[in-house]
C-alpha cells in the first residue's frame, strides 16, 4: 500500500473511529464547519478561517473569531454556547493561502460564507445547531447548510 493511501486509510479509519471524526466535538459549538480539500481527497488541514456577524442595522461586519482547521478539518468551539444571537453571520475562508502552502494555483483568493459564495446565513433560532460543510478545489467550491 502507498504511504498516500495509507494516510486516507489512516484519516478515515481515524473518522470512524473518534467523537470528532463523527461530527462531535470537544466543545459543544452550536456553529461549526468541515472543510476537505476535494484534490487530495482529504481534510483541508490549516485553513484560515474568520467568522463575523453583521451589526450596526446592517452596515458593518464585525469579526468574534479567527482560527484555523484542525487535522480533521473542523475548527472546534468556532462560536461557543451562549454567544449566538439572531443576525446575519459569514464565514470567510482564506483559500488562497490555503492553496499557496500547497504550491498550488487557485481561482478563488477567499470564499464567503455567508451562513450560507458568499457564504453568509442568517440564525433566526438561537436553540439551532447549524453546520457549514465546505467541500474545496483550487477552481471550485461547494457549501451547504448541513446537519
Amino acid at each position: 500500500m502507498s504511504s498516500r493511501a495509507a494516510l486516507r486509510l489512516r484519516t478515515l479509519q481515524g473518522h470512524l473511529g473518534s467523537p470528532e471524526g463523527r461530527g462531535m466535538e470537544s466543545v459543544s459549538s452550536p456553529l461549526t464547519t468541515h472543510v476537505l480539500d476535494t484534490v487530495s481527497g482529504l481534510p483541508a488541514q490549516g485553513l484560515c478561517l474568520r467568522l463575523s456577524r453583521l451589526e450596526d442595522h446592517g452596515q458593518q461586519w464585525t469579526e468574534l473569531r479567527k482560527s484555523y482547521t484542525n487535522p480533521d478539518g473542523r475548527c472546534p468551539g468556532l462560536l461557543p454556547p451562549g454567544q449566538v444571537k439572531t443576525g446575519t453571520y459569514k464565514l470567510s475562508f482564506d483559500t488562497e493561502g490555503y492553496w499557496k502552502e500547497r504550491g498550488q494555483e487557485s481561482f478563488y483568493p477567499y470564499v464567503e460564507c455567508l451562513l450560507c459564495s458568499q457564504v453568509v446565513f442568517t440564525i433566526t433560532n438561537e436553540t439551532h445547531k447549524f453546520h457549514v460543510p465546505l467541500l474545496l478545489s483550487p477552481w471550485s467550491y461547494t457549501t451547504y447548510r448541513g446537519s
